[in-house]
């Protein structure tokens, strides 16, 4: 029997979430939204049973195995520990929670629960970022010196004088560092190891807002530009510059440079922060005159249906890479990785970068014990 989930937040869940969810055989048996019009109507399009405006009657049901939480960040942690608690295996989308503290529990709670818990940072799974991984684990590199990442992309300038949303207020989870840097610090963890240090800066370039009620410009506190440095417990650094009010971006780079080696994978598309599924690497081995394309395994790209057809978001094709680990982890009793606790140590390194650019100093990420 497929596994049987339902999705709660139809934003992006309708746009990633279940697409990808049905294209890897899942069941989607519910989907919740605070909008009656939005939860029927996703209900409709997507061919899917069941619709609710509650979560918790939703998690109620019968024949409900899985939940994806895809709703405002501020909710992901209620929603997620509703979830736990109701024993549904989970996938939660990033950033994880709001509060440290929260984030630390989420992660324990599923443990205790022994349910299987991943966290949504499907771009591990973008074919070139996949084979970077591989070539590290291998050696190619040798020991990491240094890797270096820069996001220029002009997204945030329609946002100018537009009404204040959530999305624009750092204390509920707004800004880059935590939408797109989350994703980010999860994959130089993911590559290098643990991060041992921490130093960053965050910057509100352009935060000029309407009030929604009174018209009155107000400021938002959400960021649109940082820099971070990390330090590695296993050696080496990487550096990060992102801004999303650069006009006449040039997209993201990111190059990796260590002892044996150096790899580096551009993004060129201005338009989108996000790796595309089947992105280009180059690399070169000490010694040799300079980088070359290196080619991706195809056993990175299995996908051959018809259904590659309508990945018009870059998240889908990875998304569905998450969604079969998920299944594996749900038939063999694990969480794979990108897990909870996956999810927890991003956020330490989250709220590390934000301590840093509040204090000045640099911070030191603790163990997770």
């Amino acid at each position: 029997m497929a596994l049987r989930i339902g999705v709660i937040g139809l934003r992006f869940g309708s746009i990633v979430h279940i697409p990808a969810y049905q294209a890897e055989g899942l069941d989607v048996v519910a989907v919740c939204s605070t909008r009656e019009e939005t939860a029927k109507a996703a209900a409709e399009k997507f061919g899917v049973p069941n619709w609710f405006t509650n979560h918790r009657e939703m998690l109620a049901m019968e024949g409900l195995d899985a939940v994806a939480v895809v709703t405002p960040r501020p909710l992901h942690y209620s929603v997620a520990k509703d979830s736990l608690a109701a024993g549904k295996h989970i996938i939660c989308e990033k950033p994880f929670t709001t509060e440290l503290d929260q984030a630390r529990e989420l992660w324990e709670t599923a443990e205790k629960a022994g349910v299987t818990a991943m966290v949504a940072h499907e771009f591990r799974f973008a074919t070139a970022r996949a084979r970077v991984k591989e070539l590290i684990d291998e050696g190619y590199i040798g020991n990491l010196h240094m890797c270096m990442v820069q996001l220029a992309n002009p997204g945030y300038f329609p946002r100018i004088g537009r009404d204040l949303a959530s999305d624009d207020q750092a204390e509920r989870g707004g800004g880059l560092l935590w939408g797109q840097g989350s994703h980010y610090v999860d994959c130089l963890r993911h590559w290098f190891g643990e991060v041992q240090t921490v130093s960053g800066q965050v910057f509100t370039h352009l935060p000029d807002r309407k009030h929604p009620e009174t018209g009155a410009i107000v400021a938002a506190t959400a960021d649109d530009a940082y820099s971070f440095t990390l330090g590695f417990a296993n050696g080496g650094w990487a550096s990060m510059v992102a801004s999303y009010v650069s006009p006449h971006g040039q997209g993201t780079t990111i190059e990796i440079y260590g002892s044996d080696g150096s790899l580096s994978t551009p993004q060129p598309d201005a338009s989108s922060p996000n790796p595309p599924p089947h992105g280009k690497l180059y690399g070169a081995k000490l010694g040799e005159p300079a980088q070359a394309e290196l080619a991706i395994p195809e056993r990175l790209n299995p996908y051959s249906d018809d259904l590659l057809v309508q990945d018009t978001h870059d998240g889908f094709m990875p998304m569905r890479m998450l969604a079969r680990e998920f299944v594996n982890g749900v038939e063999s009793g694990t969480s794979p990785s990108p897990s909870f606790y996956d999810a927890y140590r991003c956020q330490q390194v989250l709220h590390a970068v934000r301590e840093s650019s509040t204090t000045g100093r640099i911070v030191e990420i603790a163990a997770a014990t």
